[in-house]
């Protein structure tokens, strides 16, 4: 089910879009993992139904925990292990932000989580961006989408996972993540495939600041140099009630550190309590640079127009505050500088224009 379908009005879903902070794993259709399931001969998928699926992947992952919630991919990365499913998960990601009004996005996914039936890292990254490219074509050119390649935080292969991202870097990967779970996983444990990016001036992004407080968030800018950060929610740790910034919380500020927050996914983890006091209100009177994000369209059972929503609902938002947003992202994106320009000045700023205008 589209949440959008239901929750978003109708300039919610016509705005323009750009998401940074996206799973490919995270958002698969039910149908599509109901399909690749049966041509892959898994069986561990707790129903057929599609609709059942999809709301037991939303309930599953409604626990509070990051771990519980990081679960459910058992399933969707288990039916991603062929060059036909990943080309085929990854246009129909194009195609399914495209149609929620995004012009541009990031999706990110771990390569060595694809290699259980034989596919070497390579063949799993030229497999997602030819799917990409698919996607893009079957939009009519209406979204943009670059890959970031994530290396998972509790194993040893960062280091390999970023010299693939040099690798492919002209030829649809943008950048660079580390994902997974925070506790007891250090950014900084990953330090040398984030020397070998900066070596190479590849862009990166690290998750931080969801499960572990600013502390995660410090060692990602300040030791491993991150240029953007995954959630980042908790710098509020280093903010006072009166709103007075401690000094890592300031460099985030200053520095225009953008910070990819996902509302929904962090009510389901724990991060926040509810979208009223979910602390990205309170980020953006601050000065922060933030973005708004999926994380997990299927997982966290949303899309971009939902998550507009919530935002509506929760601070009174209008069209003025989600080109702010919108543009923040384009401006953050790990894209050249024309390419940003082009999407800010010919798609975003005529679309919340016409928006506007009660176009």
């Amino acid at each position: 089910m589209d949440l959008s379908d239901n929750l978003a009005a109708d300039w919610i879903r016509r705005a323009p879009k750009a998401v940074l902070h996206d799973h490919l794993d995270g958002g698969l259709r039910p149908a599509t993992i109901i399909e690749l399931a049966r041509d892959c001969g898994y069986t561990g998928l707790p129903t057929e139904d599609p609709a059942a699926l999809g709301t037991w992947f939303r309930d599953a992952a409604d626990s509070g925990s990051l771990e519980r919630y990081l679960e459910t991919f058992a399933h969707t990365c288990a039916v991603m292990q062929t060059r036909d499913a990943l080309y085929r998960v990854a246009a129909e990601c194009a195609e399914d932000l495209a149609a929620d009004g995004v012009v541009y996005a990031e999706a990110r996914y771990a390569p060595e989580q694809h290699q259980a039936a034989g596919l070497s890292l390579d063949e799993v990254v030229d497999a997602v961006n030819e799917g990409l490219r698919e996607g893009e074509r079957r939009t009519g050119g209406r979204i943009t989408v670059r890959a970031l390649l994530t290396g998972m935080r509790h194993t040893d292969r960062s280091l390999e996972i970023a010299e693939l991202t040099v690798a492919h870097r002209d030829r649809g990967v943008a950048g660079f993540d580390i994902a997974g779970g925070e506790i007891g996983n250090p950014p900084a444990r990953h330090l040398p495939a984030f020397q070998h990016l900066k070596r190479h001036n590849c862009h990166f992004t690290i998750h931080a600041g969801e499960a572990v407080g600013a502390e995660s968030v410090h060692e990602a800018v300040q030791v491993c140099g991150a240029e953007r950060i995954g959630h980042g929610v908790r710098i509020t740790d280093d903010i006072a009630e009166d709103g007075t910034l401690g000094h890592l919380a300031a460099y985030v500020r200053d520095n225009r550190i953008a910070l990819e927050v996902c509302p929904t996914s962090n009510l389901q983890t724990g991060a926040a309590k509810d979208y009223a006091s979910h602390p990205i209100d309170e980020l953006r009177r601050l000065g922060f640079r933030i973005t708004l994000n999926t994380d997990n369209r299927l997982v966290s059972g949303t899309t971009m127009s939902a998550e507009f929503q919530h935002m509506v609902d929760a601070f009174g938002y209008g069209p003025e505050v989600f080109e702010e947003f919108t543009v923040a992202a384009v401006e953050a994106a790990f894209l050249p500088l024309p390419e940003r320009q082009r999407i800010i000045e010919e798609i975003v700023r005529p679309g919340y224009a016409a928006l506007r205008a009660g176009r």
